[in-house]
C-alpha cells in the first residue's frame, strides 16, 4: 500500500511539473492509472484532494487556476518548485542536524528525521555526529502538555484559539481569545506569546496551566504581529528576572539554592533560617510560592500579600 501511494503521488507530481497549462481533475484521472481505477467519482475525489494536500505538505507548489468556463484546473511551476542551492558550512551542518535530533516527541520525529536527511544530502556528512563529543549527553525539549501541538500548528497557521486558562492566583480556570504568535521553553517550561483578545494587551501563557482542549477559531487577526516575538524576555520579567528593586525573605537553612545563586547578600539568622535580600521583580511572587514552606516574605508588604494569595488559591484547589 505504501509503494502503490509513493507512486501515485510520484505520478500525480510529474503530471503537475510537466504541464504547460492547467490540469483539470478529468484529465489527470485519465493520465494516472491508480485513478482510473478508483471505483467511483466520490473515490477519486477523496484520494487527489488527500494526495495534493500530501504534495504540498511535502513542499511542492500547487496553483489552482479557473479558465474562462469556470472550469478548475491545477499545475506546478518549475520556477516556483525551484530551490536555490544550498551551501552549508561544517559547523552549520552539525548546528542544524543538532537542532534536529532535539525533538524527541514521535508527532515530529518524523519530520525532524527527514529535515536531518535532507541536511546531510545539503553537505552533512554521514560521519558527522553532534553528539560524538559529548556522548554521554542527549539534548531534549520535553512536551508533556497536550496544548503545546495545536497551539504550534495555530502559530505556523496564524489561526486564532481559545482555551481555559488557571492563573496561579486563581481557583478556577477562566476562557481565554488568544491570537498565538510564538512558543518557547524557558526553565523546562513551555510558554505561549500572543494578543489576549479580552484583554486587548500582549499576554504570556504557561502551557502546563491551560485545561481542557485549545480550539481553533474563524478569522484573522484583529492585531499585528511583531516581527520579533520576544516570548524568553517577557516571561523573565514576569518571573522577575529583569528587576529594579529588592525584596528580603526568611529562607529555611539548606534548601533555596536558586534564591540563593540569585542573593545580593545572605546573613545567618539561626534556628535554621537565613534571610537574604534578593532581586525584585514582576512574578517573583510566583517564583516564591514555589518552595512552599521554606520562604518567608518579610518585605515589601505588596510581595508578601501577593504571596499569601497565590497560597490561598492552591489551598482552594
Amino acid at each position: 500500500m505504501a509503494i502503490a501511494k509513493a507512486e501515485r503521488l510520484m505520478n500525480l507530481a510529474l503530471c503537475l511539473l510537466g504541464t504547460r497549462r492547467p490540469l483539470s481533475k478529468r484529465e489527470l484521472r485519465e493520465s494516472i492509472e491508480a485513478y482510473l481505477e478508483a471505483s467511483s467519482d466520490d473515490s477519486f475525489n477523496r484520494m487527489f484532494e488527500r494526495d495534493k494536500d500530501d504534495l504540498r505538505e511535502l513542499g511542492l507548489v500547487i496553483e489552482t487556476v479557473e479558465n474562462l468556463d469556470g472550469e478548475v484546473g491545477y499545475l506546478a511551476r518549475r520556477d516556483s518548485n525551484r530551490l536555490p542551492p544550498i551551501t552549508l558550512d561544517a559547523e552549520e551542518a552539525a548546528a542544524l542536524g543538532l537542532a534536529a535530533k532535539v525533538w524527541q516527541q514521535a508527532r515530529l520525529a518524523g519530520a525532524a528525521s527527514g529535515a536531518l536527511q535532507k541536511l546531510r544530502a545539503a553537505g552533512l556528512p554521514e560521519d558527522v555526529d553532534p553528539y560524538e563529543a559529548h556522548g554521554a549527553l542527549e539534548p531534549r525539549i520535553p512536551v508533556h502538555e497536550a496544548a503545546f501541538e495545536p497551539l504550534m500548528l495555530a502559530c505556523r497557521d496564524r489561526r486564532p484559539v481559545a482555551f481555559d486558562y488557571r492563573k496561579a492566583t486563581a481557583a478556577r480556570p477562566e476562557p481565554r481569545h488568544v491570537e498565538p504568535w510564538a512558543l518557547e521553553c524557558w526553565r523546562g517550561h513551555w510558554y505561549l506569546a500572543g494578543w489576549d483578545r479580552d484583554r486587548g494587551a500582549e499576554r504570556v501563557f504557561r502551557l502546563s496551566r491551560i485545561t481542557g482542549k485549545v480550539r481553533t477559531r474563524a478569522g484573522k487577526y484583529t492585531a499585528q504581529v511583531p516581527d520579533v516575538v520576544t516570548v524568553r524576555e517577557t516571561v523573565a520579567s514576569w518571573a522577575g528576572d529583569i528587576a529594579d528593586r529588592s525584596a528580603l525573605i526568611r529562607l529555611r537553612s539548606g534548601s533555596g539554592y536558586p534564591l540563593r545563586a540569585k542573593a545580593a547578600s545572605v546573613r545567618e539568622l539561626g534556628g535554621g533560617w537565613d534571610e537574604l535580600e534578593i532581586p525584585y521583580g514582576h512574578g517573583l511572587d510566583a517564583w516564591l510560592v514555589e518552595f512552599g514552606p521554606d520562604v518567608v516574605v518579610l518585605e515589601p508588604a505588596e510581595l508578601r500579600s501577593d504571596v499569601v494569595d497565590r497560597l490561598r488559591a492552591v489551598a482552594k484547589g
